[in-house]
């Protein structure tokens, strides 16, 4: 699944680390979802989505087939 977190992260100035402290992971949590290699789980999801106030389909994007 494809996402604009990296996006959104940099248009608020936060590292991954300040990212990952908002939401209680790990950072390696916040690389591996930016990237791709990881699908948040749905309160995550949530989460993130709370956090930049956008809903979740403007975050999260199904991949291109």
């Amino acid at each position: 699944m494809n996402n604009l977190i990296r996006e959104l992260r940099a248009a608020h100035g936060w590292s991954q680390a300040h990212l990952a402290e908002l939401l209680s992971v790990s950072r390696q949590t916040v690389i591996a979802i930016e990237t791709g290699k990881y699908d948040p789980s749905l309160p995550l999801a949530f989460a993130i989505s709370k956090l930049f106030e956008q809903p979740i389909e403007a975050i999260f994007l199904p991949d291109q087939e």
